[in-house]
């Protein structure tokens, strides 16, 4: 069972003068570019989706500082960790409030138990909330977590104690990123005794500064100030998420004030926003990486000359200079010069179709066909996803290679690029989540997260053998040395076309006060207030 609330489009008609009226001065609109495939963030991958479920409603047991990705306290206060690195003790805070809903009262504050519940119901797969909402877990099983970890273990109400089986050197960070929020286990158990265990994605109960009132599908979330935050109440009464695909649309509805904030604008609002004196423009540089990712379990992909060759073809300064147009930088190593142990010695594969035609030939590789698959929503790094596989098509159309491209919608993508058998290539894209080498190497190129997140269906061993070895490592230059290797080992193979990084913009307009984007590219509405 599925419980939404509707209510009256008329709503919306009237949302540019309710919105910039005194009457409600502390409701602030944001006009996001996709609808959220649930409201349970370790269900999902998508930034659309974390924005509007773990970045709203939901606590970690640490956060990440706003200007960094430096980590703090949050629903610990304090953490240990043991010399052999095994086992991790967190010193849970106490009197933070879960959301009072009108489907859930709380009778408890947060324990132990709570994030028992929320690491074990994804681990384990027996438990009883392992299969709720189909549940696959993406991002707990890309990052190794099953494997990782040994134990959850209640010390008592406020100490939980995590026993690892090998040490995991950016096991704090993980603790911070969006698989990792919250739940409460009691709303949890009477979803279960009333038969309907899949709810907890779609009427989501945390303890963060924003507690879910409704959603109207792929119109609208509504969320009001969770008034006993632990951290203070929100300056904001009420915040809505406008669903607005469009950005053209979103842009409109920016400057006639029907929102305050708006998600992934093109170029030529970028453009406009310097001659308006109601908006401003916020960016960040992007902790992200735009790729085309072959599937290398079949033939010809499965070549890494062919792989290489193919990268050789594409004219990926061009790209940058047309589609990004100066909100972005060319990309050759799979994850950003932003994150520390970047190989800066790389060398790009470069655009030589002349070499890159000898070098199919070489392979026996004549007049291939190849699927190009893409979604259409426009993310920092796949700036405009159509224009970008065309130019990849007319550049591969030189080498004799026939593209056809295929657009998905988001969800059959996401869902589709992971198969095993899928044809082709697609095209895709990743922001990291917690600064570390590994959030990108792992998850997207490690062989425990083929099927899930690596979407390129390689597992090399050489490669795999590195970054395992780098997460137990506790000294950073050792660290360093792999990861280096690791980027050169990538390179040689060529699972990917990397094509750009991506800056990060948000449009709002000057009343906006507070707002910021977090350092994965996310929407922070804690602390912002409308002046």
């Amino acid at each position: 069972m599925i419980i939404y609330k509707r209510f009256s489009l008329l709503f919306f008609g009237l949302c540019s003068l309710v919105f910039s009226g005194t009457g409600n001065a502390q409701t602030l609109v944001y006009c996001s570019e996709g609808a959220p495939d649930g409201f349970d963030p370790a269900l999902y991958t998508s930034g659309t989706t974390f924005d509007a479920s773990s970045r709203q409603l939901y606590n970690k047991l640490v956060e990440f500082e706003v200007d960094t990705t430096n980590v703090l306290p949050s629903l610990a206060e304090s953490w240990e960790v043991s010399e052999d690195g095994l086992t991790y003790t967190f010193s849970l805070r106490a009197g933070v409030k879960f959301h009072s809903t009108e489907y859930f009262s709380p009778t408890r504050d947060l324990n132990a138990d709570d994030v028992i519940f929320s690491f074990d119901r994804q681990r384990l797969d027996d438990h009883p909330f392992n299969k709720a909402s189909g549940g696959t877990w993406e991002y707990f099983g890309g990052m190794s977590m099953p494997e990782l970890i040994k134990s959850v273990v209640k010390v008592d109400d406020l100490t939980v104690q995590f026993e690892l089986h090998s040490p995991e050197a950016p096991m704090i960070a993980n603790f911070g990123m969006d698989f990792a929020s919250i739940l409460s286990k009691e709303y949890a158990d009477q979803l279960l005794e009333s038969g309907n265990a899949d709810i907890l994605s779609q009427l989501p109960v945390g303890t963060g500064p924003f507690k879910f009132d409704a959603y109207e599908k792929d119109v609208v979330v509504r969320y009001s100030a969770h008034e006993d935050y632990w951290a203070s109440q929100p300056y904001l009464e009420k915040l809505y998420f406008l669903i607005t695909p469009d950005p053209s649309v979103r842009y409109e509805k920016l400057k006639e004030g029907v929102c305050h904030v708006m998600s992934y604008p093109t170029l030529a609002d970028l453009e406009d926003v310097k001659t308006n004196e109601n908006l401003l423009s916020v960016e960040r540089e992007g902790l992200n990486i735009g790729y085309l990712a072959f599937n290398t379990t079949l033939p010809p992909y499965d070549n890494a000359h062919v792989r290489r060759a193919l990268n050789m073809a594409v004219n990926k300064h061009s790209m940058v200079e047309t589609v990004f147009q100066g909100a972005g930088t060319v990309a050759k190593n799979p994850f950003p010069p932003t994150i520390w142990s970047y190989r800066t010695s790389t060398d790009d594969a470069g655009y030589d179709p002349v070499k890159a035609l000898d070098l199919l030939q070489a392979q026996g590789v004549k007049n291939l066909s190849m699927e190009l698959w893409i979604t259409p929503e426009r993310r920092p790094f796949n700036l405009d996803p159509l224009a970008m596989a065309e130019a990849i098509r007319d550049d591969l159309s030189k080498i004799n290679v026939d593209v056809d491209i295929i657009s998905f919608e988001r969800g059959e993508f996401l869902s589709k690029s992971k198969e095993l058998n899928r044809p082709g290539a697609v095209l895709h894209g990743w922001t990291g989540d917690n600064g570390d080498p590994d959030n990108f190497l792992d998850v997207l190129l490690g062989c425990d997260s083929v099927g899930r997140s690596n979407r390129a269906q390689w597992c090399y061993e050489p490669f795999n053998e590195i970054i395992k070895k780098a997460r137990v490592l506790t000294n950073l230059e050792e660290r360093n040395e792999l990861y280096v290797l690791a980027q050169k080992l990538f390179n040689e193979q060529s699972p990917w076309i990397p094509i750009a990084h991506g800056v990060v913009h948000r449009l709002i307009r000057k009343e906006v006060k507070g707002f910021e984007i977090d350092p994965f590219g996310g929407s922070l509405f804690y602390g912002v207030r409308l002046d």
